[in-house]
C-alpha cells in the first residue's frame, strides 16, 4: 500500500541530490546563490512530496474508499478512536456477565501456497484479540488470548486474575493445545455461547482492513498538512 509513496520520496530526494552535483562551482555562484538554490530545492522536494501524497490518497480512494466504522456485531458495540491501533467490543451476557474484548490491528501473516503452482504465496493476516469476562458478584477475571484468522479463532492462552491484584509475574496456566482435547473443545464450546466464533473472526478481518485503510489516509493527510504549513 504505501510502496509506491516509498519509491516516490527516494526518488525525489535522488533528483535533489543530482541537482546539487550539478551545480557550477564558481565564487559567483556559492556566494549569490546558495541561499536561492537551497529555498529552491527545499521547495522543489516539499512540491514532490504533497503531489505524491494526494496521488496515494486518490488511489486509495479510487480504488476501494474506506466505509464508516460499523457500530455494531450481532450483540456486540463496537468502539474505536481514530489513529489508535486497536478497537473495543463489549456486551452483556446473561444477567450479571460483562464480556469485553481489546482487539489488535494486523499484527502478523503466515504464507499460504495458491493452488495454482506458477502463482506467487499469498498470506494470511493475524489479528490479536484477547476477551476478558467479568462476573458482577466475583472479584475474578477470566481471560482469553486468542488469535483470530481471516475465517477461524484460535485460543491460545487461558488464565484469571483478580481485579485488584496487580503480579508482576502471574501465572497464566499452560498452553492451551497442552491441555485434554475435550476440555479444549469445551472451551470454544464455552465462547462460542458468548458469540465469540468463527463469525467474529471474519467480521474482525474485514473491519481491521477497514480500519487499516482509513488510518493510513488519515496518517497521509496529517504528513501533507505538515509539510504544506512548513512551506509557509
Amino acid at each position: 500500500m504505501a510502496r509506491r509513496l516509498i519509491e516516490g520520496l527516494r526518488g525525489a530526494a535522488n533528483s535533489v541530490g543530482l541537482h546539487q552535483k550539478s551545480r557550477p562551482n564558481g565564487s559567483f555562484s556559492r556566494i549569490i546563490t546558495r541561499n536561492y538554490m537551497s529555498e529552491m530545492e527545499k521547495a522543489t522536494f516539499e512540491g514532490k512530496i504533497l503531489r505524491l501524497i494526494r496521488n496515494e490518497v486518490q488511489y486509495e480512494l479510487d480504488r476501494s474508499p474506506p466505509s464508516p466504522p460499523i457500530p455494531e456485531f450481532d450483540a456486540f458495540k463496537v468502539e474505536e478512536i481514530p489513529g489508535e491501533q486497536w478497537i473495543r467490543l463489549t456486551r452483556k451476557f446473561g444477567a450479571s456477565e460483562e464480556i469485553k474484548i481489546e482487539v489488535t490491528m494486523f499484527d502478523g501473516s503466515l504464507p499460504t501456497k495458491k493452488r495454482d503452482d506458477d502463482a506467487e504465496d499469498d498470506v494470511q493476516l493475524h489479528i490479536t484479540f484477547v476477551v476478558e469476562l467479568l462476573k458482577e458478584e466475583n472479584k475474578d477475571v477470566m481471560q482469553f488470548v486468542c488469535s483470530a484468522w481471516p475465517d477461524s479463532i484460535e485460543i491460545r492462552k487461558v488464565f484469571t486474575h483478580g481485579l485488584d491484584q496487580i503480579k508482576v509475574h502471574p501465572y497464566a496456566g499452560p498452553r492451551f493445545k497442552e491441555l485434554d482435547d475435550e476440555l479444549q473443545d469445551s472451551l470454544y464450546d464455552f465462547l462460542e455461547a458468548r458469540g465469540i466464533n468463527d463469525d467474529l473472526a471474519v467480521f474482525l478481518h474485514q473491519y481491521i482492513m477497514n480500519k487499516d485503510k482509513t488510518e493510513y489516509i488519515r496518517w497521509l493527510e496529517k504528513v501533507k498538512s505538515f509539510v504544506h504549513n512548513s512551506k509557509n
